[in-house]
């Protein structure tokens, strides 16, 4: 309210003094412009006072001087035009610079109030602070780990994507150290605590995101960073131009058309056009200095989980045990899986109804707490979950060991006793993480790290496909902080994260990013920067956005500043009065702010432009990939069974595949070929960017022609012994040809689906 204020006078003070002028009345006037430059005085004092105060000198210092001399010399009117300047100036400023309180309420209101403690042989609940070492607790389902422990008995199976990022649950045994905060994913269990609450992990992380917060320090502004060279040299001029010519007039007039009010005001017009820019695109920018900032940045630290991948676990694969088939497998497995609440059921039942299986509802259903879920299904006594049986076949040691290497979570679906298949998930990558993060480096960043509380096999494999430089896995949030911290000191550094565990990294580093759509309150609250949907790649726009803020802000304020010091050498001389300057300032103050409203236009950026015709076509053949990977997995199950069937076996099972890649997959490929590459190659601006992909079309047709070839071959009776080292041959090769050109295309070219079509062409 105090700048609306202070605008409402200067603007009062300047119209009521030229009204007086015009109907003749020029002492009342002026009496009206002193008392508008006076009360601009007071504030710019303040303000030059405060800039003492931390230590510095900034170009406020100007005004005052310019204010002070114009009551000085009586040039009420250039001190009423200055006055409204900085009053408008400062509002801009306000709007512009202003930064988000980093309160994070949310982490507070997240913490433990309350424990069941057992009491006379039964769990009362209790204040948590009243919870001391060696009391047994009991953790309902559902309920947050109120102190660290361990676990007493049963199963616990614990969400800690709070505290370690980790998307998929864990599961703790007797005698397992647990840490407060994670979240009671399964069964009700018992556990000894082995803190207090005031020692306790979670309590941790509030107390360092507090330290960190407490000890962050706000941007300087633009304008105090020309202050450096331009306050010594205005007062060198003015002070040159008095002594030389004897006329204290001469250095008012510098002083006036020195007023930094191109600094004032294109630094934050320019600053809040970058803002109203990023929220076009879903991205919240919390003040002027965290936009700055961001323009600037050179190095970028991911978090994982939620970040550069979807943060919950998805069906990466269904493997059909020999004899059964995948479609199957997955049925059975969703129709027991209707009837439980754990997070990788809800991913199986999730991916049944994708691929649009039909799910018969299940009877008798039994849940063994922290093992699985039986039911019968058309008759059949189906099981999903561990693996039940003491041995291991060759076949399920082969998918053990598959897992162990993808860093994939296992399900194992058995039918009457005998092992049917096996679920795999996974956290999958984000679809335009790739994309993205080669436009972060088109945009000036030179140095990617991936930050997470996950094993370092699981992140070394993301980070492999994605091409980042650094990985620093299985760290704590104190781990994050430091490893921020360390960034940090070599380059600007942009954090980027989603959950509780990432809001004191957030907090550390020069900006910090959250994925605010599905992460936690309290990530949002922390960070200078909030992502508002759930795309990556919108990091990437607002990094286009932020740089070219910048780069206007600068231009306007260095061609602000040049013309100011041409004014400057002419008042110098005398050929400039006061009054004359105040006007030629106020004309360049139009001209500036012109200039940084130029901010507010679309960039020409490191993104691409889809048109509509391209977006549907893009859309259509996503929907359609979708369609075709789960039959995909037809292709290595028939692959794995060479030589373990009959030959009859083997045909049909050719046949199969042949039939797949004749009448599904291969029409596919030919769309895209005469549909969809022939759009994207105008849409790319060059016929070769889809070269390697048509290449890869090419391949597929090759090897499945090769595939075909061999039924013919092999007859009636199925292929013989000298056949299937070659079959086996081109059937894992197809798959994965097919594996990786799927892959590519999705990154590539389907993840410019994300949103929808662009509304306006890029600025030119």
């Amino acid at each position: 309210m105090k700048r609306y204020a202070f605008l409402a006078a200067a603007v009062g003070a300047l119209v009521i003094g030229g009204a007086l002028h015009l109907i003749g009345a020029g002492a009342a006037g002026d009496i009206a412009w002193a008392a508008g430059t006076a009360v601009a005085l007071v504030p710019a004092v303040w303000w030059v006072v405060s800039d003492l105060r931390a230590g510095r000198l900034g170009v406020d210092a100007i005004a005052v001087l310019a204010l002070g001399g114009a009551l000085a010399v009586r040039e009420y009117f250039a001190g009423a035009v200055i006055g409204l300047m900085l009053a408008s100036g400062r509002l801009l400023e306000d709007f512009a610079l202003r930064r988000a309180r980093r309160d994070l309420t949310g982490l507070y209101e997240r913490a433990p109030r309350f424990a069941w403690r057992y009491e006379d042989g039964a769990p009362h609940r209790v204040p948590v602070d009243e919870v001391r070492r060696g009391d047994r607790l009991a953790v309902p389902s559902g309920e947050i780990v109120p102190v660290d422990g361990t676990v007493l008995s049963g199963t616990a199976l614990l969400d800690e994507s709070a505290l370690t990022g980790e998307a998929l649950p864990v599961e703790y045994g007797a005698g397992d150290a647990i840490a407060s905060g994670v979240v009671n994913a399964g069964q009700a269990f018992d556990m000894r605590a082995t803190a207090t609450a005031a020692e306790s992990t979670y309590t941790g992380v509030v107390r360092l995101a507090q330290e960190i917060e407490a000890g962050s320090a706000p941007m300087a502004r633009v304008a105090d960073r020309f202050a450096a060279w331009f306050l010594p040299l205005t007062l060198l001029l003015a002070g040159g131009a008095w002594l030389i010519s004897g006329e204290a007039v001469r250095a008012v007039a510098v002083l006036v058309v020195a007023t930094p009010c191109p600094l004032l005001l294109a630094v934050p017009a320019a600053i809040a056009s970058g803002l109203s820019r990023t929220a076009r695109y879903g991205v919240i920018v919390k003040g002027g200095g965290a936009l700055e900032t961001l323009g600037k940045a050179r190095t970028i630290v991911l978090d994982k989980t939620g970040t550069l991948t979807v943060g919950h676990p998805r069906v990466e694969d269904v493997v059909a045990a020999p004899g059964w088939d995948g479609t199957e497998v997955l049925r059975l497995a969703a129709a027991v899986d209707q009837l439980s609440s754990h997070v990788v059921a809800a991913a199986v039942v999730r991916a049944a109804r994708e691929r649009g299986l039909t799910l018969p509802q299940p009877e008798q259903p039994k849940e063994d707490p922290g093992s699985g879920m039986e039911a019968l299904v058309g008759g059949r006594r189906v099981y999903v979950g561990k693996a039940r049986a003491a041995g291991a076949s060759q076949w399920e040691a082969a998918q053990r060991a598959r897992a162990a290497l993808d860093g994939a979570m296992t399900v194992w679906v058995t039918v009457d006793g005998e092992t049917a298949g096996v679920i795999m998930l996974r956290d999958a990558v984000r679809g335009d993480a790739g994309r993205t993060l080669r436009r972060l480096r088109s945009a000036g960043i030179d140095r990617v790290v991936m930050l997470t509380g996950d094993r370092a096999e699981v992140a070394e494999a993301i980070a492999t496909v994605l091409g980042i430089d650094n990985v620093l896995a299985e760290q704590s949030p104190e781990g994050k902080v430091a490893g921020v911290r360390e960034e940090a000191k070599r380059a600007t550094t942009v954090m980027v994260g989603d959950g509780i565990n990432d809001a004191p990294a957030l907090a550390a580093a020069d900006v910090g990013v959250a994925m605010g759509a599905r992460g936690a309150a309290v990530s949002a609250q922390a960070a200078d920067v909030v992502l508002t949907t759930e795309r990556l790649d919108r990091l990437a726009d607002a990094m286009d956005v932020a740089r070219r803020t910048r780069r206007i802000a600068v231009q306007s304020a260095g061609v602000g500043i040049g013309l100011s010091l041409l004014a400057m050498m002419v008042a110098s001389v005398g050929l400039l009065p006061p009054a004359a300057g105040a006007l030629v300032q106020e004309a360049i103050d139009v001209a500036v702010i012109l200039n940084a409203l130029r901010a507010l236009g679309p960039a020409r950026g490191t993104g691409i432009r889809v048109d509509e015709p391209t977006h549907e076509l893009l859309r259509h053949f996503e929907r359609e990939h979708v369609e075709l990977r789960p039959p995909l997995e037809l292709i290595r199950e028939v692959a794995d069974r060479i030589g373990d069937v009959p030959p009859e076996e083997t045909r049909a099972g050719l046949e199969r595949v042949l039939r797949f890649l004749n009448e599904e997959l291969l029409p596919h490929e030919r769309a895209e070929e005469h549909r969809l590459y022939p759009a994207l190659a105008r849409l790319l601006g060059a016929p070769e960017a889809t070269a390697t992909m048509s290449r890869a079309h090419a391949e597929i047709t090759r090897l499945a022609r090769r595939i075909g070839r061999h039924l013919e071959l092999a007859g009636g009776t199925g292929p013989g012994p000298e056949q299937l080292d070659d079959l086996r041959a081109s059937l894992y090769g197809l798959y994965a040809v097919l594996t990786l050109h799927f892959a590519q295309e999705e990154e590539a070219y389907f993840s410019l689906t994300t949103g929808e079509p662009a509304p306006e062409e890029p600025a030119r």
